[in-house]
């Protein structure tokens, strides 16, 4: 019937007036027609973009073996070859690619419920608050040794950290005494006044002189949650990141040797890990693009 011609005006009736006027599915008469040919294999629907699955593939591996760190997910792939080398690529495409390959990092978080939190923790300028912390590390000829570090809130770099035998609450200051000298040029009274200091209730952090170099430098004290270590995490995930980078999997004899191993992560760290808050910016471009006056101006 649709390949007949109407009397009247002469045109043939065609598929989608016949099956308006039988109330019948034109996907139903296409599925069931016998005459019409097989379709073509289905492509990739949308706009063909400049580089195909495996060409992509192959700037993936580039990236991930020229990469100075390991075990990094899509989003620091997307990053680099988005931000840093220009590529226009869609994130979820890299994901599915390196899913479907095996190149996805290994590290998976343990499900845990979530916690309400209205608050925060992170600035939209530096110097605002900071963050210290410790961790211990095993070596094989001095055993546990401490790990202290001093972290930005605003661009998520570390602005020091110090490496000893006895964790007490000297050990403890001495990566925010490091990072007052290097970001302030002094340790003068009040030298860091306006700037908070997050910390837990660790008993280093409680005692008379770790607050009272603090109130030394001007410091506003800021307590993270009891129990609730992510109100600390910023120096949380960073001591992670680090453990993962160049602890886990590796021995270390003595102090000198994870010392040297803890200043050349953080050189590199600051230098080129790229933060998906920071618009895949390091956290030293970071610091150098920073404008106050975009801030002002939103």
């Amino acid at each position: 019937m649709s390949a007949a011609t109407s009397p009247a005006a002469g045109r043939i009736y065609g598929v989608q007036r016949v099956c308006a006027a039988w109330a019948f599915p034109r996907a139903s008469f296409y599925a069931t027609n016998p005459a019409r040919p097989a379709p073509a294999v289905s492509e990739k629907r949308g706009p063909k973009t400049p580089l195909d699955d495996v060409a992509l593939l192959a700037l993936i591996r580039a990236d991930l073996e020229q990469s100075p760190f390991r075990g990094e997910g899509h989003r620091k792939v997307f990053g680099r070859l988005r931000y840093v080398d220009g590529h226009r690529v869609g994130r979820n495409r890299i994901l599915r690619l390196m899913r479907q390959h095996q190149l996805l990092s290994p590290h998976r978080a343990r499900p845990a419920p979530t916690k309400a939190h209205d608050g925060r923790i992170t600035t939209d300028a530096p110097n605002v608050r900071w963050a210290t912390d410790g961790a211990k590390v095993w070596t094989a000829h001095e055993g546990w040794l401490w790990l202290f570090t001093t972290l930005e809130h605003g661009n998520a770099e570390c602005l020091g950290h110090y490496v000893c035998k006895r964790g007490d609450r000297f050990a403890a200051y001495e990566p925010v005494a490091q990072a007052v000298t290097r970001i302030f040029g002094t340790s003068a009274p009040a030298a860091a006044r306006g700037v908070e200091l997050r910390h837990d209730h660790g008993s280093q952090y409680l005692t008379d002189y770790f607050q009272g170099q603090s109130r030394f430098h001007g410091f506003t004290p800021s307590f993270a949650f009891v129990g609730e270590p992510e109100t600390n995490g910023v120096v949380e995930r960073f001591n992670r990141t680090l453990k993962e980078q160049i602890i886990h999997g590796r021995t270390y004899r003595n102090r000198a040797e994870l010392a040297a191993a803890v200043a050349t992560f953080v050189e590199t760290y600051n230098r080129s890990w790229r933060l998906e808050k920071l618009r895949y910016k390091s956290p030293l471009e970071a610091r150098r693009d920073y404008q106050p006056s975009k801030l002002l101006a939103a």
